[in-house]
């Protein structure tokens, strides 16, 4: 076999990456003296690199025999985990550094411990976010780690701000306000003082540190806050060159009414954000003139049909599903798919031929749907419409007779919406608006109008039509599933209920419409927040799956993402299911460079609920990745305004403080119980509150109150607040406060006057959301 030629690499010591893509794209046996031969390495480098390669091994990122390294595919005897799930005392853990190819996801690993509330052979009891040494074993049961020692956190995904010590060692200051200590930097490469790097872990115990792997320049510059969570989420951002090609070429696939139906003449129209980059779909309405439908509607959702051009078993399907799912900074997006499909050619632009998959649908008077029926097709959209401008239009009176179908048929929508009376939590959108510069210009709350809730609605017709579609036909279903509570989290809102005069009977079923009730009940601004934060913290966190558990927030029964397969894998893989279930195969496509089939391959069918849990895992990703990096714009839009005093809602409360917003702005900072008053200050944990033992003073989530703002810092997003007036000199919870409070002081690179005055000087407080994505 002809050696597979590398890409010229760089000499000197490779990062940890390096060498795993090196290793990936050998043909022939690695070893370390192979590896310190394409890098160049000589002396001292080939004894670094034995280091290097032995933490890699204990890492479990490759197999560590002596004589040819290769990528670990499971999970090492020994490795590193990290606890993500602590239900009914037991831990639940996955392996640290889990990057396979196929996107599949890590194993899930029942943590062993012996008396679990006091830890094990002195290791403290463990929580989420931890970290552990541990063995590994396969049983019966599942994956089983044993603990061997509880680690150190790493620096968020090691990205940080250079800093130099009195005594000129540099150290890696967190960009994360959860870590609370630098590392030492053993190896600073070209950086300089106060610049923004990547690093990597390097020595053990006493000796470990870091090494800067990369410049990323000006902490602070407005590109920088989005690109610290790229990092530290580890988003895939660069296309390979083998995914660019794929999708230049399916780019050219030719689009034809061979089978497809020609819909060309419906005035169809896309309604989007106004600076919309990709558009998934688009809709139609008009009066039913059927006999058995007097007073109905007929309707299309129109979708952009990805799956002609994402093919199973291809590059850019495997790139897709590694990535699982489109992120959406202020400043930019980290798109699923490459440009050329995303935003040009799969995207539904008005005046343009594209093609769709349809969701025709049959509406009653009273908003239920009648009928489905899902085809491939031709369409030309009539309009791409901004939100703001549809409702202008429709509270003008100067809509057209297309604009005015949508809101008559959304109307009998919205009648089965009330009487299905799903969750009605009011969750504000909070939307970053960076002027040309990338600077903030407005950070604000995201107006609410029926422009949004008329599209809302038919996409959420349309999803369980898929849903059902396919569940008729017994073919695979990716759900998107919202369980109802749990019974914990049930009986500690009853017990919360209890501390409010109100009770819960734990022998009823469970429904939405229970909360809606007790919300709606509540006339008083501030105990109907508190009662919203609550009834919040009992709903669980929505995910894809297989099995059909139901989708308890919008109290439907069957429920599957169909909507968004440009920005949302899930939403892919379903498109694909009713292309095998509807028999919708399109012509092959020629040349042989595409693959064939536009169905589910054989993977996605054996493989559905690993898939399933990819790219759950992809979707909190992002979320976690999105809502850091808003947290930083909103502590760089106040940066400037450190001493002010704002209205602030209580968000959290734990013994040692409480966690409180800015209203209408978003943010959560901290205010330490030493800050509170003087006086003892005791935790009622039934009611998530902090009462003072002298004046029964309450500080409980939902309350709102006037904070002082002491503390914004952009680089980690977070915030510190002070009740003004407070003696930070005595109060503590349970006990009078001597001296400083305990703990390290989070340390962290510092700003000048002037940069916080230039970084926070722009703009006014608002609330953030990309304006380009719409959530459905």
């Amino acid at each position: 076999m002809a050696k597979r030629p590398h890409k010229k690499l760089p000499k000197g010591l490779p990062t940890q990456k390096q060498v795993l893509e090196f290793i990936q794209s050998s043909d022939t046996t690695v070893g370390k003296r192979e590896i310190a031969k394409a890098f160049g390495l000589k002396g001292q480098e080939k004894i670094a690199l034995k280091k290097l390669l032995k933490d890699m091994a204990e890492d479990g990122l490759i197999d560590g025999k002596k004589t040819a390294y290769h990528r670990m595919g499971g999970v090492p005897k020994v490795t590193v985990l990290r606890i993500v799930e602590i239900d009914d005392d037991e831990a639940i853990a996955v392996p640290e550094n889990w990057q396979p190819d196929d996107g599949a996801a890590p194993p899930r690993l029942t943590v062993v411990e012996k008396s679990r509330g006091r830890g094990s052979k002195g290791m403290p009891a463990l929580k989420v976010g931890d970290r552990i040494l541990s063995r590994t074993e396969e049983s019966p049961k599942g994956w089983r780690a044993h603990p061997m020692k509880k680690l150190p956190q790493r620096t968020e995904g090691l990205i940080g701000v250079v800093e130099k010590d009195g005594r000129g060692k540099f150290w890696l200051a967190p960009v994360d306000k959860k870590v609370r200590n630098s590392s030492p930097i053993s190896d600073i490469g070209t950086a300089e003082e106060g610049q923004l790097v990547s690093a990597e872990p390097t020595g053990r115990g006493p000796r470990a540190g870091v090494r800067v792997t990369e410049v990323l320049g000006d902490p602070l510059a407005p590109r920088s806050f989005s690109l610290i969570a790229i990092e530290k989420h580890g988003i895939p951002h660069v296309f390979p060159e083998a995914v660019l090609s794929e999708a230049d070429l399916a780019a050219k696939l030719p689009v034809t009414t061979e089978k497809r139906e020609d819909l060309r003449d419906v005035p169809i129209i896309a309604i989007d954000p106004a600076d919309a980059r990709d558009h998934d779909d688009a809709i139609w309405a008009a009066p039913d003139d059927s006999e058995d439908n007097k007073g109905g509607f007929r309707a299309i959702v129109a979708i952009a049909d990805v799956s002609h051009y994402v093919r199973p078993g291809g590059a850019l399907d495997r790139e897709a599903r590694k990535r699982g799912k489109s992120v959406y900074f202020p400043d930019r997006v980290i798109p699923m798919l490459p440009e050329i499909l995303s935003a040009d050619v799969c995207s539904l632009k008005a005046n343009e031929d594209r093609a769709a998959m349809v969701c025709h649908l049959k509406i009653s008077p009273e908003g239920e749907l009648l009928k489905w029926r899902f085809t491939r097709a031709v369409v030309r959209l009539a309009e791409n419409v901004a939100y703001e401008e549809a409702q202008r239009r429709i509270d003008a009176g100067e809509a057209d007779e297309t604009l005015d179908n949508l809101w008559k048929a959304w109307g009998l929508l919205w009648k089965a919406r009330e009487a299905r009376d799903p969750l009605d939590l009011d969750l504000p959108e909070r939307r970053v608006i960076l002027d040309e510069e990338g600077g903030i210009a407005e950070i604000r709350v995201q107006e609410r109008l029926d422009a949004h809730r008329v599209v809302e609605d038919f996409m959420i017709a349309a999803n369980v039509a898929a849903a059902k579609a396919l569940e008729s036909k017994n073919s695979p279903v990716v759900y998107r599933v919202h369980e109802q509570p749990s019974r914990e989290k049930l009986l500690a809102l009853k017990e919360y209920l209890g501390t409010q005069d109100k009770k819960l009977a734990m022998g009823q079923v469970i429904t939405p419409t229970l909360f809606n009730r007790f919300l709606k009940d509540v006339s008083d601004e501030q105990e109907r927040a508190l009662l919203m934060e609550a009834v919040l913290r009992t709903q669980t966190q929505a995910y894809y799956g297989p099995d059909n558990q139901g989708h308890f927030g919008l109290a439907l029964g069957s429920y599957a993402h169909f909507t968004s397969p440009i920005r949302r894998y899930a939403d892919l893989l379903v498109h694909r299911a009713l292309v095998d279930t509807l028999k919708l195969e399109q012509p092959k496509p020629k040349g042989g460079k595409i693959p064939e089939s536009s169905g589910l391959s054989d993977i996605d069918r054996s493989d559905l609920g690993k898939i399933s849990e990819a790219i759950s895992r992809t979707e909190r990703r992002a979320m976690e990745a999105e809502r850091d990096t808003i947290d930083r714009y909103v502590a760089a839009w106040l940066a400037g305004r450190v001493g002010e005093t704002f209205e602030t809602r209580i968000t959290g409360v734990q013994n040692f403080g409480f966690f409180a917003t800015i209203v209408g702005l978003g943010g959560d900072g901290l205010v330490p119980i030493s800050t509170i008053g003087d006086e003892f200050f005791h935790f009622d944990e039934a009611a998530k509150a902090l009462v003072g033992a002298d004046s029964g003073t309450r500080y409980e989530t939902g309350q709102r109150l006037e904070m002082k703002l002491v503390e914004a810092n952009p680089l980690t997003g977070a915030l510190r607040f002070e009740v003004p007036g407070g003696d930070a000199s005595k109060a503590r919870e349970g006990r009078p406060h001597r001296g400083k409070p305990r703990g390290p002081k989070p340390s962290g690179p510092k700003m000048d006057a002037k940069k916080k005055h230039q970084v926070g000087k722009r703009g006014r407080p608002g609330n953030i959301r990309h304006q380009g994505r719409k959530k459905k």
